[in-house]
């Protein structure tokens, strides 16, 4: 820093110093004479609620030449009326109503997944057992010929998949392992 900026600095700050101080050694003078009050003019409560009459009228005179909202022309609640036979005073049928045909109640299939195929080596060969889960929370370990739920025999369980047979319908239904 040269002198010339260093002087310049703390001229600067002696200037500010010298200016707060005086500016707390002034005091507010206050002169024993007030000014006469006067009277504060207002316009009144009666004007006042002429202007706001006349601007009720006003309104009232733009409400009046508004347009009136129109009845809506349909109601999407409300079907429409059957046509009328003349003759017979009943009501015409648009469809012919169809035969009534028994319904057969399906029953819907289980959510179930394979989950795994367990191996035991025996003499016979390697016996199986399928491991199946049920979105209920329930695991199934079965074999050959076991049920499933109470609703499917098992057909036959290979090494990533199971075959169960459907108890009610006889249909045939593959889980396999999924491969992530």
């Amino acid at each position: 820093m040269t002198v010339k900026r260093a002087a310049l600095y703390s001229g600067g700050g002696l200037l500010l110093i010298a200016w707060l101080a005086s500016a707390a050694s002034l005091s507010r003078e206050t002169s024993d004479e007030q000014p006469p009050s006067r009277p504060v003019e207002t316009s009144g409560t009666a004007s006042l609620a002429a202007e706001v009459q006349a601007q009720t009228l006003k309104l009232k005179n733009r409400l009046a030449t508004a347009p009136v909202p129109q009845k809506p022309t349909r109601n999407p609640f409300v079907f429409a009326p059957r046509p009328v036979d003349a003759q017979r005073g009943q009501r015409i049928a648009h469809t012919p109503q169809p035969d009534a045909v028994p319904l057969v109640p399906v029953l819907a299939e289980p959510a179930i997944e394979l989950i795994g195929v367990a191996e035991n080596k025996t003499a016979a060969g390697v016996a199986r057992t399928a491991i199946i889960s049920a979105l209920s929370g329930e695991l199934f370990l079965v074999k050959e010929g076991d049920t499933v739920a109470s609703r499917y025999r098992v057909a036959g369980v290979g090494a990533d998949a199971v075959e169960l047979i459907d108890l009610a319908s006889g249909a045939a239904r593959r889980l396999a392992l999924r491969q992530e």
